[in-house]
């Protein structure tokens, strides 16, 4: 092979020979470009389509889906706790607790955490108390449940219980504290005061009828936390309003002494049941209300209706002879008989066309019309109805508030049942006139009678006395409603009740050293529709002192069948002696033998005749004042309290030494003695007084 001349350009075995010129060499120099170019449009319309479906999605998820995203969010990362506002106190008249709020550990679960909840459960129900099969199974199916975030288990539980659950350390199981409320007397009051339920809302009583004052409002704390859930960080949206502190009229010893004379009272004499009720009449405020059977307001699950009834509010009974007061007033205040009228109660019964005859206890013959309500006469008190007539007498069983709810502190008041006047036909009259075919309640009773021992005044019975916020006290002044009867015509009464414990059907009322007015009342009960010949309701209505009057008392007793006959004088009438014998002790009040004038009685209360107001004063304020001393003299203490002789004798700057408790009843020096520097007194204190100093001699 000969050597070619080397043009610069290498030319290849396999090449063409034929010559290429520049023009024809570009194309083919440029077609990748083409190429890349085909390739780079399609790569920008997948990029413009990747980026298109991003912000579609994204516009999806922050627009279309932002409020659902928002929420999953938030549920994963934030969760918001209720602070439970605490619940106000209860307290009685002198401060005493009667219902608080306490911490309590509840159980919870969030399921979603949970890993065996069969087992879980099982290991649950070994340490709760009382968990039967029943429980396990509901306590498995709320930890099944994967949906749900939060189960409540158990509330309420005992230390112990959740001590014992701690310690088992298991997985999406929490203990948390919640406000429980407690009643430190356990029975005490507990138809007045209610109970609570598991979520902090008063069902019963005063717990419930001013639930909007003393549950206060819940707060929210908004907590973020992380993927082990355990916060990080903790906002408080709105703070726990606590709430209202309720006082009530109730005196807490009084409550006490009721309720324990009325229990011995019903289980003495074998009855269903019983109420009473303590009121002072010239306020209407309520000092203690009770019933029997009752109940513990801690564990009000599971007790009988017939024991969480509150009978002083809801038990409509026929009064039978205590209604005989209404009856006497209508007569007295229209004139249409005195006290010194004759009424012929003989042969001792009166019969109407289409019913029994009506008859007394006893037949009596002539009686005054003070005799008829002091002996209890039935045919008298008819004839005396007959008299008045079915419009006066209507007209003052609407004065005397029946037929309508007394009370805003009680909700299911009940009305009682009164017919009206233009339906009642001599037969309907009659059984009006001596307390059968009309219902009143016993708190309806107590208000009526309070008003004949305060001159003539209808208050309106209240059991809540204040409102305490924030250390401010809001009191609750006494309301009155309307007068009754005129003062003079409430002097009468007073002195025909005087008459019915001195002379009358109600002798076991009688209270040594204090004058006592009341009365009885015995009323068959209806069963299927007739009259009873062995259940029977036994009352007894009274004040005392009569003529200073202090206290209003009631006792009912339902279907006694004790040792005694069942009337209102020998069942209901002890019962009264007791409660206000032993009231009187507490309160401080003087025997009030040899008494003033019963027109007195309007003195304390609200005369509605005058719009202007008197002051109002408690039982304490009752008891006798010493008199003034002159400068360098001893006073005469006796018959004062040991607190107002303490606080003469200390003005005085005199020292003394106390012995007993009670009244004074012995003091050294002699009242009129002159006192000298460094002198020293004696005092000799005693629960009763041989005599009433300011008074003169007892009887």
């Amino acid at each position: 092979m000969t050597p070619e001349r080397f043009t610069g350009r290498l030319k290849l075995p396999w090449m063409s020979a034929q010559r290429v010129t520049p023009r024809e060499a570009a194309p083919v120099r440029f077609e990748w470009r083409r190429t890349m170019r085909a390739r780079m449009l399609v790569c920008a319309a997948v990029f413009a389509l990747w980026t298109a479906g991003i912000e579609a999605r994204l516009i999806y998820l922050q627009v279309v889906q932002y409020a659902d995203m928002t929420a999953r969010a938030n549920g994963q990362q934030i969760r918001t706790v209720k602070l439970p506002a605490k619940r106000g106190d209860i307290i009685d008249r002198n401060g005493r607790l009667l219902a608080l709020s306490v911490d309590a550990e509840t159980i919870a679960a969030d399921p979603s955490l949970v890993v065996n909840p069969a087992k879980t459960a099982q290991q649950l129900c070994d340490a709760l108390e009382g968990c039967d099969a029943a429980k396990l199974r509901e306590i498995t199916a709320r930890l099944a449940e994967k949906k749900s975030r939060f189960e409540f288990l158990e509330r309420h539980v005992s230390p112990a219980v959740a001590e014992r659950v701690k310690d088992l350390k298991l997985p999406g199981i929490v203990l948390y504290k919640e406000s429980r409320r407690y009643y430190p007397n356990r029975t005490l009051l507990a138809h007045a005061l209610g109970f609570v339920g598991i979520d902090n809302v008063g069902l019963a009583g005063v717990e419930s009828s001013y639930d909007s004052r003393i549950r206060g409002r819940d707060g929210r704390l908004i907590l973020q936390i992380d993927s082990r859930l355990k916060a990080r960080a903790a906002r408080e949206e709105r703070a726990a309003t606590a709430g209202d502190t309720l006082e009530l009229t109730i005196d807490q010893y009084l409550q006490h002494i009721v309720e324990r004379e009325l229990r011995a009272g019903v289980q003495e004499h074998n009855a269903a049941a019983g109420a009473a009720v303590i009121m002072d009449p010239r306020t209407g405020e309520i000092l203690a209300l009770a019933n029997y059977p009752t109940f513990n307001p801690n564990a009000f699950k599971g007790v009988t209706d017939s024991a969480r009834r509150n009978r002083v509010i809801q038990d409509a009974y026929e009064p039978g002879s205590t209604f005989k007061l209404v009856t006497a007033s209508a007569a007295l205040e229209e004139r249409v008989l005195q006290t010194s009228d004759l009424i012929d109660c003989a042969p001792g019964f009166i019969t109407f066309p289409g019913r029994k005859p009506i008859r007394d206890v006893h037949p009596y013959g002539v009686l005054s019309f003070e005799d008829v309500i002091v002996k209890s006469s039935n045919v008298g008190a008819i004839k005396a109805g007959l008299r008045i007539g079915p419009e006066r007498l209507g007209r003052y069983i609407s004065r005397f508030g029946f037929g309508q709810t007394l009370s805003p502190d009680f909700r299911g008041e009940s009305p009682g049942i009164v017919w009206n006047h233009e339906r009642l036909d001599p037969s309907g009259l009659a059984s009006v006139s001596m307390g059968y075919q009309i219902s009143v309640t016993p708190l309806q009773m107590a208000s009526a009678v309070s008003s004949v021992a305060n001159g003539g005044t209808l208050f309106e019975p209240r059991i809540v006395r204040a409102f305490i916020r924030n250390g401010r006290r809001d009191p609750i002044p006494p309301k009155a409603l309307h007068r009754t009867v005129t003062t003079e015509t409430a002097a009468t009464l007073t002195s025909i009740m005087e008459a019915v414990v001195d002379r009358g059907t109600a002798k076991a009322a009688q209270i040594e050293g204090f004058k006592v007015a009341g009365k009885t009342g015995t009323a068959a009960k209806l069963v299927n529709g007739h009259y009873s010949d062995s259940d029977y309701n036994t009352s007894f209505v009274g004040f005392v002192p009569s003529r200073k009057p202090a206290l209003t008392i009631i006792v009912v007793i339902d279907s006694p069948h004790g040792p005694v006959t069942a009337y209102g004088g020998t069942v209901a009438a002890p019962i009264f002696q007791r409660i206000a014998e032993a009231s009187l002790r507490h309160l401080g009040i003087a025997p009030t033998i040899n008494a003033p004038s019963p027109l007195l009685v309007k003195h304390g209360g609200v005369d509605l005749d005058s719009e202007q107001p008197r002051p109002i004063r408690t039982p304490i304020d009752r008891q006798l004042a010493p008199e003034p001393a002159r400068a360098g003299m001893m006073p005469d203490l006796r018959g004062v309290s040991a607190r107002t002789a303490v606080t003469s004798l200390n003005r005085l700057g005199v020292t003394f030494k106390v012995s007993g408790d009670g009244f004074v009843v012995e003091q050294s020096p002699e009242p009129g003695t002159v006192l000298t520097a460094g002198d020293s007194a004696r005092l000799r204190l005693a629960r009763r007084m041989p005599v009433l100093l300011t008074g003169g001699p007892q009887q």
